[in-house]
């Protein structure tokens, strides 16, 4: 079946409300929402994409997503001694993927994940792609629809939120090379452009003031932290009715050297600044 007729069946699918709630299981509905599913743990499809200079959201995958939840139903899962109750099966068959995966480390059913990347103890729900090379450190989770591109570092504890709804809303989405430092916290949609590095703790929402201070004048943004860019966790003064606070926001202190390889850069960029991670 071509990608395009299978978004117009979802897409015919999705509209169809009162053919959803009475009949979820509906065999045709039921089969083209399977074959998204599929795509999706190959790789085939993403939920976002870089086209034509920017990032891209494939609203009708997000739908396929949602009513995939509301056509499975809940299944009694046994891996040795563990045991699971859910609707969405676990990823299996690592070492025919080249996957290394520590346990007990999970990953639902799709979501993608390149060869070559490393899952310590951590999570991958569905949507999430993950690129080449990638690791995944303890107890970090990777949230539904997340891009994560090739070659970045995910420390322990960070947590990436999953956003399927509002449909339209942009999932988070890293590129390639990046360095994210442990305990931070990405949620709302934000993009974390190729080679940046993270500090410890820093936390972005889509409202969290990102402010580059590496010149005279500070320059103020939201949601987007640009290539190569050094940042840290910061607070600024804002007033309330019942006094003055400092409020959480990231500081870009700098940029990520180009002249050596990505680890030396890294070491560099982290001496340089100070920073701990």
């Amino acid at each position: 079946m071509k990608i395009d007729q299978l978004k117009l069946d979802i897409e015919r699918a999705w509209k169809n409300r009162e053919e959803r709630s009475t009949d979820s299981s509906s065999r045709p509905i039921k089969e083209f929402v399977i074959r998204v599913i599929d795509l999706l743990e190959k790789g085939s499809i993403r939920v976002s994409e870089f086209l034509n200079g920017k990032w891209r959201v494939n609203e009708w995958i997000k739908k396929a997503i949602i009513m995939y939840f509301s056509i499975r139903k809940m299944n009694l899962i046994e891996l040795g001694p563990l045991e699971f109750y859910d609707k969405i099966p676990i990823k299996n068959k690592f070492k025919e993927k080249g996957i290394r995966v520590v346990p007990p480390a999970v990953a639902r059913y799709g979501s993608y994940i390149s060869p070559g990347v490393i899952l310590m103890p951590s999570y991958v729900n569905i949507g999430a792609y993950i690129g080449e090379k990638t690791m995944v450190d303890t107890w970090a989770t990777v949230g539904s629809c997340a891009q994560i591109g090739s070659g970045v570092h995910i420390s322990g504890g960070v947590g990436i939120g999953g956003v399927l709804e509002p449909i339209q809303a942009s999932p988070v989405i890293i590129e390639d090379d990046v360095f994210i430092g442990s305990r931070c916290i990405l949620v709302e949609g934000v993009l974390i452009e190729r080679e940046a590095v993270l500090g410890a703790n820093v936390v972005l929402t889509a409202s969290t003031k990102i402010f580059d201070v590496t010149k005279e004048k500070s320059v103020e943004r939201k949601g987007l932290i640009p290539k190569s860019s050094v940042v840290i966790p910061g607070s600024f003064p804002k007033k309330f009715p019942s006094g003055i606070y400092q409020v959480p926001c990231a500081l870009i202190i700098g940029k990520r050297k180009d002249s050596t390889n990505k680890k030396t850069s890294l070491n560099e960029a982290l001496r340089t600044h100070n920073i701990v991670l």
